[in-house]
């Protein structure tokens, strides 16, 4: 069992380049390679409360925001097909949780779905952004634990 998690690849995405450019890295790496099994998780952060004035008005943010998530994952799935993996081997994951920390829930992701490796984009925050903001993939190669992190630029 410990080789098949090895073989599971988890790749935290959002609708940035450098999510692209990490999706992309995976297609080159092991597109075509039998036996990985890949998984595009993106992670709607869900907004306090009283964000939202009605609750029709996130009703909607919700729905047009799925969408969105849906097509992008799609086009990711098809990337990773496209490269040589098999259609049953690539899926993905879109999922609403509150996030204290986004790095968090993508950790906590990658340890409920057993993946041996997680592959993230990196932002390229400058020092004083990073400082102020902190860094998605910087937590995660501070945090993770029993996995191989990619961190793709």
């Amino acid at each position: 069992m410990k080789n098949d998690v090895n073989r599971n690849i988890l790749i935290a995405v959002d609708e940035s380049d450098n999510s692209g450019r990490a999706v992309q890295y995976v297609a080159d790496i092991l597109g075509g390679v039998k036996g990985f099994k890949v998984t595009a998780l993106h992670v709607i952060r869900e907004p306090e409360e009283d964000f939202f004035p009605a609750e029709t008005e996130k009703e909607k943010w919700y729905q047009d925001y799925r969408r969105k998530a849906e097509l992008m994952l799609g086009e990711y799935r098809r990337i990773l097909i496209d490269s040589g993996f098999d259609s049953e081997d690539v899926s993905t994951r879109l999922t609403v949780r509150y996030c204290p920390s986004m790095a968090e829930c993508i950790l906590s992701e990658r340890d409920t779905l057993e993946y041996g490796t997680l592959v993230v984009g990196r932002k390229g925050l400058s020092r004083k952004e990073e400082f102020l903001f902190g860094s998605i993939s910087g937590k995660i190669v501070r945090t993770a634990r029993n996995c191989t992190v990619w961190v793709v630029e």
